[in-house]
């Protein structure tokens, strides 16, 4: 397998990663990421740590962090991320086809389908009934990564930074990326300033 350095500097477990679970994985990743974006998170999460443990909780949030100060679709940037962190460029690849190529073949052979019923109530309410299921997996995710910021920065601190960043997005309209990144160079600060000392 090929080892690839982690963003805390570690490098892959030496369990052997199966181009063929990268690519179940991320197959369920893109077929049932309804919504695309933020929904999909929930589902990178179950699939990346809980169930083939690629990563641990803390190197899942900060890819996750990171992938949010960048361009592009977040599900494409996860997933080629990922799969290169876990089996190289190969991994990366395969990543990324299995969770695009699918829903976009699916897409095109359905649009016209779906296009005929759009205004259908039944086809409507089928949408509708799998926002709930979005919203508590989104849910149970972020009380996931509370704990964690608690557990790692101490309540009061986490508390102040998230109900910081919720005003800053929610009343002031500040882009999340923003955000990231002042958190980001705050915490990485003392350390240069510590290294400069020496």
């Amino acid at each position: 397998m090929v080892e690839k350095p982690s963003l805390k500097g570690g490098s892959v477990r030496p369990k052997p990663v199966l181009q063929r679970d990268i690519t179940l994985a991320f197959f369920r990743i893109g077929m049932l990421g309804f919504g695309g974006g933020p929904s999909s998170i929930p589902l990178f999460h179950r699939e990346v740590v809980k169930k083939y443990e690629w990563m641990d909780e803390e190197e899942f949030g900060d890819t996750l962090a990171l992938a949010n100060t960048m361009p592009g679709p977040i599900a494409t940037k996860m997933a080629g991320y990922i799969g290169y962190r876990v089996a190289g460029f190969r991994g990366c690849v395969n990543a990324l086809l299995a969770s695009v190529i699918p829903t976009v073949v699916l897409m095109i052979l359905l649009l016209g389908f779906l296009q005929s019923f759009k205004d259908s109530p039944r086809v409507q309410g089928m949408t509708a009934a799998v926002i709930p299921v979005v919203a508590v997996m989104l849910a149970l995710m972020t009380w996931d990564f509370i704990k964690k910021s608690g557990e790692t920065l101490g309540w009061w601190k986490a508390c102040l930074i998230i109900a910081g960043a919720a005003f800053l997005m929610e009343l002031l309209h500040i882009h999340p990326a923003i955000i990231i990144l002042v958190c980001m160079a705050i915490a990485f600060f003392p350390l240069l300033k510590r290294r400069g000392r020496k």
